[in-house]
């Protein structure tokens, strides 16, 4: 397994092919991601078996990022909408397409943002623990219909900055006292 650390993160992309296809559209590299998400874990090849057996894997948060957990009230006040296509594009242009994890397990459903470990928070929603364990979905494949990547990875190593998610919920407040 390879490590990471101090790697340009351009050097993750590749170009996509076909005819309509130009040298500025770049495709993920599925694999760096997932294997650079894979290292969270105490043990990187349970998380790869994880993804590859059940779609999700559990990983610590602390180690290659932190997660704040957002109501999905909050996130679809802020945006205006709760049509998955809409909040999935205006996530990602807010949070300069960092990561995003969207569970729908609860009536609201919650969004995980994801941060860097060392980045500060001190917005209205909860950043969760580190320790703590986060089913992340399968990087590139959309496999469990209740968890998944409403943003999904576009580098390893990119995550959202806390500061463009603190502005966002601060829309919020204003919009669901306006409704």
């Amino acid at each position: 397994m390879a490590d990471y650390e101090g790697v340009d993160v351009a050097d993750t992309t590749s170009p996509r092919h076909g005819t309509e296809s130009s040298a500025r559209e770049w495709a993920p590299d599925h694999g760096a991601i997932a294997e650079w998400f894979a290292h969270a874990h105490p043990v990187p090849p349970q998380a790869l078996a994880e993804w590859s057996n059940r779609g999700l894997a559990l990983l610590p948060l602390g180690v290659r990022f932190d997660a704040i957990r957002v109501p999905g009230q909050a996130i679809h006040a802020a945006l205006g909408s709760e049509d998955p296509q809409v909040v999935e594009q205006a996530l990602g242009d807010w949070l300069h397409g960092g990561p995003v994890i969207r569970d729908t397990r609860t009536a609201s459903g919650r969004y995980y943002v994801l941060i860097a470990p060392d980045a500060p928070w001190e917005g209205p929603a909860d950043r969760l623990e580190p320790g703590t364990y986060l089913s992340v979905p399968r990087i590139g494949h959309q496999a469990s219909p209740v968890t998944f990547w409403a943003v999904p990875p576009q580098r390893y190593g990119v995550l959202c900055d806390p500061a463009h998610l603190a502005a966002l919920l601060a829309t919020a407040e204003p919009l669901a006292v306006e409704s």
